[in-house]
This record gives structure tokens, C-alpha cells and sequence, in this order.
């Protein structure tokens, strides 16, 4: 599976309507909120909410932005790698 990058989305499928995804918002210069995540039931189990909440870490990394998960999926894989704790904004 291919994660693709949209304008505030990673996401497997088309953009507008992908079966899955991490949505995010920009907010400020140095700052995004990882707002909602979304994996189609067919696609569960797979690690592929994983994956995208890994893909917008990267991109935060890359980028030099700080994170705020506030989706409660995004906050849980947040909690289970300390790695992703330096990016906590």
C-alpha cells in the first residue's frame, strides 16, 4: 500500500476519497494538529493507521514542525513511542 501525501492529509487511495487516512491542519509556521484519523474496515488490523501517523512524524521531522495529536488515535501512538515525544508541541 502507498501512503500519498495531499495537502493536509496521509492517505492510502485517492485524496478526495481515500480509504484511509491521518488528516492534519496547519496552525502557525512551526506547528500541526493531527486532527482525525480514519482506516477503512478492511484495511484494520493491517498496522495502517500506523503507518500514516509514522508518515506525518516523518514529514513534522523533516519539515521541523511541532506536533499536537489530538486525535485520540494519533495521542495513543504518540504515548506508545517515545521517539515521536520530542516533536510534542
Amino acid at each position: 500500500m502507498e501512503i500519498k501525501q495531499g495537502t493536509q492529509s496521509f492517505y492510502i487511495g485517492n485524496e478526495e476519497n481515500s480509504e484511509a487516512e491521518v488528516h492534519f491542519v496547519r496552525v502557525g509556521e512551526n506547528r500541526i494538529i493531527l486532527d482525525h484519523t480514519h482506516v477503512a474496515e478492511h484495511l484494520r488490523g493491517q498496522n495502517v493507521g500506523q503507518q500514516l501517523v509514522k508518515a506525518a512524524v516523518e514529514y513534522a521531522k523533516q519539515e521541523k514542525l511541532q506536533v499536537i495529536p489530538l486525535c485520540p488515535f494519533a495521542k495513543a501512538e504518540f504515548e506508545k513511542h517515545p521517539e515521536y515525544q520530542e516533536l510534542l508541541g
